[in-house]
This record gives structure tokens, C-alpha cells and sequence, in this order.
């Protein structure tokens, strides 16, 4: 599987950095990824849902070690170019494949 196409759009907020979007092999996309500042460092979040006994629940997420490696490095050097066009004054959407 392919990541062909990443999307990041900053958020001004304290722990909340960034929503990603991102699409497989041109055909299957997984929007509300979230990207957040912890202690330590930048966590990827995969969209979720609220369940009945207020616990959350991933609705997609990656089933390997190697693969969620892959996705968060790919996603956070996203982010990271995205932080760098922001304190340029250069938009606020960032694409990376």
C-alpha cells in the first residue's frame, strides 16, 4: 500500500497542531487524523468515535508496528513543512506524497 497524497491543515489550539488527510494508493482516503503535542512530542491520532460508555474508538488505524512508523513519519514531516510555510506566511495547506 501506497501513500499517495497527504494534506495538513494547522490548527491554532493548545495541544491540537493539525488535522491530516490522507489517501492510499489514489483510491481510499482517511480524513480526521489528528496531530497533538504531548510531553513527549508529536502523537498521530487516528479518527474515532464515541462509544456509549464514553470511551473513544479508533475507526481506522494501522495493523502493523512498521506501518504506523511509516504513516506517523510521513504525516509529521507533513506537518513540520506545513509549520515552516506558516511562519513564512505561505498558506496553510500542505500536500506531500
Amino acid at each position: 500500500m501506497e501513500i499517495t497524497e497527504i494534506r495538513v491543515h494547522l490548527r491554532k489550539e493548545d495541544k491540537l497542531k493539525a488535522f491530516a488527510t490522507v489517501t492510499f494508493d489514489h483510491v481510499f482516503v482517511v480524513r480526521n487524523m489528528k496531530v497533538i503535542a504531548s510531553d513527549k512530542g508529536l502523537i498521530l491520532c487516528m479518527p474515532s468515535r464515541k462509544m456509549p460508555d464514553g470511551s473513544f474508538k479508533d475507526v481506522a488505524h494501522p495493523i502493523t508496528v512498521e506501518f504506523r512508523t511509516l504513516l506517523e513519519s510521513k504525516v509529521f514531516a507533513c506537518y513540520e513543512q506545513e509549520v515552516r510555510k506558516a511562519v513564512a506566511g505561505a498558506g496553510t495547506d500542505s500536500r506531500v506524497v
